[in-house]
């Protein structure tokens, strides 16, 4: 295992808060990811489904969690189901689990193999009057892939057809989106070795590398310091690519007077960190640009001071527009008449800066959080706002990852990153000297 695992009682503390929100004579099960082929016998790389990972810090395949308070035998009030090891599999694949092992990270103590799980599941049914499902319902879910969960579901379905369903979801995206000081750790974890990679970007950057040299680079550092890679897919964006908010081909070759934008970060046992920086390849910023970056600079700052207990992301997002529409004007990128005429559903400063500023942030990048509730204290966030301008070949995004506190401003887990244009240019400078 790359990561140091964290202590079972955090997964106690989140199963705890699960079960409380449970109605009575209800039981719920939480299943593993599937190990996703590709083709003939290659198969991608397993990533753990981040809702039992949450619940019990189990980061392998075939794995299910079974929760039940009111289980006539107390037992059986937490059972985790684990993929039986043997001596072939030990040979081929390694070690897995033992009982013995999984009840130490888990804090567990009632362990079964995977295979027992349908006789104990139809057992435990005869004592429930309903099953909570965890069905996929992010608000940016879109996959046409049966998952493991799936199936079960479908399975549990035309088996136990008398039984009432809940879904685990509601429960899930309110519990998950306030982070125990354990996950914040983590998640810190994560920020600290991303700003490993910056670092080193900044070292090497120069105009005739490639975009893909500049993403070796990143991942040489996070896998050098015990990340497993990439939190997301990165986006390495030179000159006119900036200006495709998803642009992952990561394949032109930087020119001088590029702009380079990076939208990176590493994971860390599973949590994600998310880091925006654009820099100059050629070191020294234009003063067109500079002044662009400055001015998203400006409203990242303070649009991190409005993360705060109590307000909504609507208003948050209402504000920031704000903050961005005095940028633009003050650019010339837009004019009072554009303001006063703009379509209220539509703003003007979007012709500009297109997408959303802030998403939770946690074990999935794109965290769980329900956007219609008011911000909490523990919730983690990013900040990046941007201006993208295709008429003059560049687009800038500034990103940090904050932590909300229940009083004053929220805590910049990449405050130790540089982000301020002199000091990037400083930074740069240095590294040529050496050369």
């Amino acid at each position: 295992m790359r990561y140091k695992p964290l202590p079972a009682s955090l997964y106690k503390r989140n199963r705890a808060k699960f079960m409380q929100r449970m109605k009575p004579a209800s039981l719920a099960v939480f299943n593993s990811n599937d190990i996703y082929p590709i083709s003939a016998d290659s198969t991608l790389p397993f990533q753990q489904h981040r809702d039992i990972f949450y619940l019990t810090g189990v980061d392998q395949e075939e794995s299910i969690l079974l929760l039940f308070p009111d289980a006539p035998d107390p037992k059986h009030r937490e059972v985790l189901f684990l993929r039986e090891t043997n001596d072939h599999i030990k040979i081929w694949e390694g070690e897995k689990l033992t009982k013995e092992q999984a009840r130490e990270l888990t804090g567990i103590d009632t362990v079964y193999w995977t295979h027992e799980f349908e006789r104990v599941f139809r057992d435990l049914m005869r004592h429930a009057d309903r099953i909570y499902f965890n069905t996929n319902e992010h608000y940016r879910a879109s996959h046409e892939t049966e998952t493991r969960e799936d199936r079960f579901i479908k399975w549990a379905k035309q088996q136990f057809p008398a039984h009432k369903t809940e879904r685990s979801q509601p429960v899930l995206q309110r519990l998950r989106s306030v982070k125990e000081p354990e996950e914040i750790e983590q998640i810190k974890r994560a920020c600290d070795i991303t700003a490993k990679g910056f670092d080193r970007v900044l070292q090497v950057l120069r105009p005739g590398m490639y975009e893909y040299e500049i993403e070796a680079e990143l991942a040489r550092e996070f896998l050098r310091h015990g990340s497993r890679g990439f939190a997301y897919t990165p986006i390495i964006a030179s000159g006119p690519n900036a200006n495709i908010l998803h642009y992952i081909q990561n394949d032109k070759i930087i020119s001088d007077g590029e702009l380079v934008l990076l939208d990176v970060g590493a994971e860390y046992g599973n949590w994600s960190s998310d880091l925006t920086r654009t820099v100059p390849a050629s070191g020294k910023f234009t003063p067109r640009q500079k002044e662009v970056y400055n001015a998203v600079l400006r409203v990242k700052n303070k649009a991190a001071k409005l993360l705060k207990p109590g307000i909504t992301i609507p208003r948050y997002h209402e504000k920031v527009g704000e903050f961005m529409t005095e940028e633009l004007l003050r650019l010339g990128l837009l004019t009072e008449e554009e303001v006063k005429n703009q379509n209220p559903e539509r703003p003007a400063y979007k012709k500009y800066f297109m997408h959303g500023t802030s998403h939770h942030l946690g074990l999935d990048t794109h965290d769980y959080g329900i956007l219609e509730e008011p911000i909490q204290a523990g919730m983690v966030f990013t900040v990046e706002p941007g201006i993208y301008i295709p008429e003059e070949g560049f687009g800038i995004r500034l990103e940090d990852d904050y932590v909300v506190q229940p009083e004053g401003e929220p805590l910049n887990l990449m405050a130790d990153i540089p982000i301020e244009a002199d000091e990037i240019e400083e930074l740069m400078a240095r590294q040529k000297n050496k050369k």
